[in-house]
């Protein structure tokens, strides 16, 4: 797994919102983690996930 990688609850920090609203953007097909682990765990690259966001807010 590349280092620069974080896990669901780092994400969530850097971004300002709770793991659990992050989780819930997964779910709903918001936000697309960089990896998903065997055991189901995300991974995020944090840059990747500001550019989704950025993204999800001109829609």
């Amino acid at each position: 797994m590349p280092s620069d990688l974080v896990p669901t609850a780092d994400a969530a920090k850097a971004i300002g919102v709770d793991r659990r609203t992050l989780q819930r953007w997964v779910k709903e097909g918001r936000v697309k983690p960089t990896l998903t682990t065997a055991g189901g765990h995300h991974r995020w690259d944090v840059e990747d996930l500001k550019r989704q966001l950025r993204e999800m807010k001109r829609r």
